[in-house]
């Protein structure tokens, strides 16, 4: 009997096997060429091209179990039975091959032979228009009338602005009464007794501008099934999270807690949460995202700390998500088996960002601190809600923390005015949200078109950078134009090309489109609609569709190109060896002048390493391997052990590229035919960009030998200056230091000197206040040392006091105070009184009863905080 989650989905895909789909792996959830999309958050998001006809599908009929992110319900996750941010979508697609009737006939069929659901607590949904669809349910299916219900346009009806729209039906499952019987527990409501397990979305009009409903031509099927919901009927769960698509990784959270799952409502909740954000979190992350601070990052970003905050609820104050990514990748291993291959390099990520959370977890404790001092000076009671939205949107501070902490204090928070900033935050982000749609996919079918007069395989560019060719299309303005003249910008599309077009981080080729009368510079080369597109500047004369052409690539750029494209692939090997097989390039720039080369690792590189790498790179170079290439099957050329690039999706025949027996690598991208042409590699610098990634810029060939003669240049320019040669540059370096060395201590023995005369100057400045003598003074140019001797001396001097010195930099200014025994035991303390001072000058510090120091990043408001003494000393002796 079919139960486990793997076992829904297997089934599922066997299912539509046998009815002649083509069985495709999960898309990742990255979207790739779609811009309008954050995530993929339907089974039917990395079929747009197919829908829309810009791309023809490798069959006309797809089955597929799509792994989905979405956040826009992010603050019900946990607290319902069925949201959540990352699940699993299974779905059957028809691109203009079967329609309604096979749609219909075999999801009733699935739900009912092979997943033997109860008949009788399946219900129908219908759009109320949609005849063909009622007949069909109802006279080929069998259902009596009363089982399928009619709805409205908001129910049934899939459209998004204008476009390819359709009726929808959808399966839905009765839990019965006990699920729940409130208002919303009816046939399209948001409660738990009628569960929507499958969406059928007939797609058969296109939308116009004017408002018409016109018959498509060719009509598609798009139908998604939540998995964790129909787990969830076949494994009797009260919700989604009891299944095992989630439950193993709550049961591990359990056994690290020792507190029950179902304690209380907010110990459910959290448990929830953990487990859904895990999920959603790792496998982004083994599919090539990284928290950042916008975009999807900022999701990831989000996920993360929301996680970590239920964390501690359930009493973590360590980074303990990490620990969770097994477990999951266990779980998920049907649909995402990156993550198991990635397992070392998500931990690192999410023990990163965990810890760097905690921190700035720590940072909100402060500023609120902050906060709640300045209401306090100003009488006042209420936090604003602005401030306290600000502590939750930058520090990730939740606001039940906030309340609870200002409640210590006195203070109430506006909560009103917190919910204010909280649906401005979401009105933002829906209007900066592009919704799916096939908008996007206009522009492409414009190119589509030409598809059909492009000769295949049309790109003669890995063998030639020359070609006599025909002119199939010209557009300008996005438009199809018939003719091209003098001064014009547009796109030229050839029958074919030898220009590279964009793609895997190689830059496309520039060159020249030519005729005796007529010249185009070709300032990029793309690719749309997999059509090769000439992005030119017409110089002279004009050129019409169907001209012949002399195509010619920029020769010179092209291989200085190449030398860049054949290093990436040497440095990718040779990070590997030297800092391990983690390491997986996430990103990559190969340009004429430079090479950009992203790669997971956890830690800068050391100079050691980096000369390591710098060095085995160059040693491959002078070993002079053959570079060569050849199409193979996919499966053929992962068994020679060739490296696929992290998060890319292959075709069943790919283009191997092999360096001698030092690097087999997949890829589409020109190179050198040996790697003697690369001439020589320098590594130019080494960085972070993210948590868990570094980047390595490096040059190659002439470039290489420019980056050399500038160094050596700036070399000989700094010898100038120091007045001697190259050769001695470091010994006078080190000469000049001691010398800078010895200035600096006899200045700082001077500063001593000057600070230790005013002390009989300063001492005349005691003053009396509430019977304590009490000095403070403000400074200029003293540091710590010399601040905290000038101090001491000053106590030693007197026999009862409280002293406060200040001394003011350009952007800081340093606090240090003492106080005398005798004032100690009459409640007196440095350290508080320091943390007072300092807060007024925007900064803090503390230390002991008898002494303390602070420091302060507003130095104008130093006399304000030197002023905070006397209140302090009324206070205390009052």
């Amino acid at each position: 009997m079919i139960k486990s989650g793997d076992e829904i989905r297997q089934a599922y895909l066997d299912f539509f096997e046998s009815k002649g789909h083509l069985i495709m792996d999960s898309a990742p959830l990255i979207p790739k060429n779609d811009p309008s999309l954050l995530w993929i958050n339907a089974g039917m998001a990395p079929f747009k091209p197919y829908f829309d006809g810009s791309l023809e599908p490798p069959k006309s009929r797809i089955a597929t179990s799509q792994k989905c992110i979405r956040t826009n319900d992010i603050e019900n996750v946990g607290k319902t039975a069925r949201h959540h941010t990352y699940f699993e979508m299974l779905g059957n697609f028809s691109f203009g091959d079967y329609f309604k009737e096979e749609a219909i006939s075999w999801a009733w069929e699935f739900v009912t032979d092979v997943l033997k659901l109860d008949q009788d607590k399946l219900w129908i949904t219908i759009y109320k228009e949609d005849e063909e669809a009622f007949k069909i349910w109802h006279d080929q299916v069998g259902l009596p009338e009363e089982r399928i219900v009619r709805m409205g346009k908001k129910e049934n009806f899939w459209q998004i602005g204008t476009g390819p729209c359709g009726p929808c039906s959808e399966i839905h499952y009765d839990r019965g009464v006990e699920a729940g019987d409130s208002e919303e527990d009816v046939l399209g409501g948001e409660g738990d007794r009628y569960l929507e397990i499958w969406n059928l979305v007939f797609t058969q009009y296109n939308y116009t501008e004017a408002g018409e409903y016109k018959e498509l031509p060719n009509k598609n099927i798009d139908t998604g099934m939540g998995l964790e919901r129909v787990a969830s009927i076949l494994q009797e769960t009260e919700t989604n999270f009891e299944t095992d698509l989630i439950k193993p990784i709550i049961d591990q959270v359990v056994e690290m807690t020792e507190i029950p799952y179902q304690k209380d409502e907010e110990s459910v909740t959290a448990y929830r949460v953990i487990a859904d954000h895990i999920r959603s979190a790792s496998v982004a992350i083994s599919d090539g995202a990284l928290p950042s601070n916008e975009g999807r990052g900022y999701v990831i970003r989000r996920l993360i700390r929301r996680a970590a905050r239920y964390g501690r609820k359930l009493g973590f104050k360590e980074p303990f998500l990490y620990k969770l990514v097994e477990k999951t990748a266990e779980i998920v291993k049907g649909v995402a088996p990156d993550l198991k291959k990635q397992l070392a390099h998500v931990k690192n990520v999410l023990k990163s960002e965990e810890e760097s959370f905690l921190k700035t977890l720590e940072q909100g404790l402060n500023i609120l601190e902050e906060m709640l001092a300045e209401l306090e000076a100003e009488n006042k009671e209420v936090l604003a809600g602005k401030d306290a939205f600000r502590l939750y949107d930058t520090y990730g501070f939740p606001l039940d923390l906030t309340e609870d902490i200002a409640a210590e204090a006195g203070i109430k928070v506006d909560q009103e005015g917190f919910e204010a900033e909280m649906a401005a935050q979401r009105k933002r982000a829906r209007e900066a949200r592009e919704e799916t749609s096939f908008s996007s996919g206009e522009v492409e079918k414009l190119y589509a078109e030409f598809k059909a007069q492009i000769e295949e395989d049309n790109f003669t560019g890995y063998h030639s950078l020359k070609e006599k060719t025909e002119v199939v299309g010209l557009l300008k303005d996005k438009q199809k134009v018939e003719k091209l003249n003098a001064g014009d910008s547009g796109e030229i599309i050839l029958a074919k090309t030898p220009f590279y077009a964009e793609s895997g981080g190689q830059l496309g080729d520039q060159g020249v489109i030519k005729t005796d009368d007529f010249e185009a510079e070709v300032r990029d080369t793309v690719k749309k609609a997999e059509v090769f597109v000439h992005q030119v500047e017409v110089k002279s004369g004009a050129v019409e569709s169907g001209t012949q052409v002399e195509a010619v690539v920029y020769h010179n750029r092209r291989q200085a190109t190449a030398r860049h494209h054949s290093a990436t692939h040497l440095l990718h090997k040779a990070l590997k060896e030297v800092l391990g097989e983690h390491v997986n390039q996430s990103g990559s720039l190969v340009a004429p002048d430079r090479l950009r080369f992203d790669f997971t690792h956890f830690s800068a590189l050391t100079a050691d390493e980096l000369e390591e790498i710098e060095s085995r790179v160059n040693q491959a170079v002078m070993e002079n391997y053959p570079v060569q290439t050849e199409v193979k099957a996919i499966d053929e050329a992962k068994e020679m052990g060739a490296t696929a690039l992290f998060g890319e999706k292959y075709g069943e025949e790919v283009r191997v590229v092999k360096m001698g027996d030092f690097s087999l690598e997949l890829c589409g991208g020109t190179h050198v035919e040996a790697t003697g042409d690369i001439g020589a590699f320098k590594i130019v610098s080494e960085s972070g960009i993210a948590a868990g990634v570094r980047r390595i810029e490096a040059v190659t060939g002439e470039y290489a030998l420019d980056y050399f003669n500038s160094k050596l240049e700036l070399l000989n320019q700094a010898a100038s200056e120091l007045k001697t040669e190259p050769d001695n540059l470091l010994q006078r370096v080190r000469q000049l230091q001691k010398e800078q060395k010895n200035l600096e201590k006899e200045l700082e023995n001077l500063k001593q000197k000057l600070a230790g005369s005013k002390k009989d100057e300063l001492i005349d400045q005691l003053q009396q206040i509430e019977g304590i003598n009490v000095l403070t003074a403000e400074l200029d140019g003293l540091d710590n040392s010399a601040l905290r001797n000038l101090n001491d001396q000053l106590k030693d001097k007197v026999d009862s006091a409280v002293i406060v010195l200040a001394s003011k930099g350009a952007n800081k200014v340093i606090f240090v105070a003492s106080v005398t025994e005798d004032l100690i035991k009459k409640g007196f303390k440095a350290g508080d009184i320091i943390s007072k001072v300092a807060r007024t000058a925007g900064g803090g510090g503390g230390g002991r009863p008898d002494m303390a120091q602070a420091g302060g990043s507003k130095p104008e408001k130093t006399a304000e905080a030197l002023a905070e003494v006397e209140k302090i000393v009324k206070e205390i002796a009052g």
